[in-house]
């Protein structure tokens, strides 16, 4: 999965890149999701995680962006003057699978 913060800002670095690790692996923990692979790219993040299957991704997805924006603001005031009303992320991300059978398609 992929999302950004909002207007594709590039703000993930540093401090903000630390914590924003350190709040994503935690919330994850959390939710009992496995991540896989991850980055943390100065305007984007990838993640490749194993979902529980009675967890929909979009709630997972919804989760972790809406807690991860309180917790980052929460550590970083400064950031609330960029981006108000608590919206760090965009609206949108991009889900995919891994693994898919060509054969099968």
């Amino acid at each position: 999965m992929v999302f950004a913060p909002k207007y594709r800002r590039k703000v993930i670095y540093k401090a903000v890149r630390k914590d924003l690790i350190e709040i994503i692996k935690k919330l994850c923990k959390e939710m009992r999701v496995k991540i896989i692979e991850g980055e943390a790219c100065p305007d984007h993040i990838h993640l490749l995680v194993s979902i529980p299957p009675y967890m929909n991704i979009a709630q997972f997805i919804e989760t972790l962006k809406s807690k991860s924006a309180l917790m980052i603001f929460d550590r970083h005031a400064n950031l609330k003057y960029q981006y108000g009303s608590r919206n760090f992320w965009c609206r949108g991300y991009f889900v995919d699978t891994v693994g898919k059978n060509a054969k099968m398609i």
